[in-house]
């Protein structure tokens, strides 16, 4: 008799509320139509380029100099290549002068267009010039043979973490201060 007396109890609610139920389900529809019908901006971007993360492209862009071997090996040598780049080019000067000690670390994040190019740098550093010299450098990367994704070339992001050290007393210079 219970679970009766409950039936009529809900069927009557619903009598008694029904255009509160309507409205809510035909907004809930209405917002999760519009939900899914937005482009999910780091699957598609502008003319349906598709944008992967460097630690799961099929095949890794080709810095120059790094044909040879299998994939892995062809990100390994890119990865090597930028550190490189990066340690020769690099003003460590830069955050000396600015009274920086210790360990350095700026951010670097990119990506590798479908014709190999460098594009949307950002960096983030403990001091505004810092960023503007890993900019500076990441800009300077030579174009490379991009990513293939499913047969299709992609748009490459890269992450890239510059750390270095700079010691308390100016008379202790490493030669190397990098650790890329």
């Amino acid at each position: 008799m219970t679970s009766v007396y409950n039936f009529f109890k809900i069927k009557l609610c619903f009598r008694t509320y029904w255009r509160q139920w309507l409205l809510f389900l035909i907004i809930t529809l209405l917002y999760s139509f519009n939900l899914f019908s937005q482009s999910n901006s780091s699957l598609s971007m502008e003319k349906g380029a598709v944008e992967v993360p460097f630690a799961v492209i099929e095949e890794a862009p080709i810095f120059p100099g790094c044909k040879k071997g299998n994939n892995l090996e062809k990100k390994n040598c890119m990865s090597k290549k930028i550190a490189v780049f990066i340690q020769r080019k690099f003003n460590t000067d830069l955050a000396s002068d600015l009274g920086l000690t210790g360990r350095i670390r700026i951010s670097v994040i990119f990506k590798i267009d479908k014709r190999g190019n460098v594009i949307d740098i950002k960096a983030r550093a403990p001091h505004p010039r810092l960023e503007t010299e890993a900019i500076r450098l990441v800009s300077m990367l030579p174009k490379m043979k991009p990513g293939i994704q499913r047969g299709k070339a992609v748009i490459v992001q890269y992450s890239l973490p510059i750390i270095f050290e700079i010691p308390e007393d100016a008379d202790n210079d490493e030669e190397n201060p990098f650790t890329l």
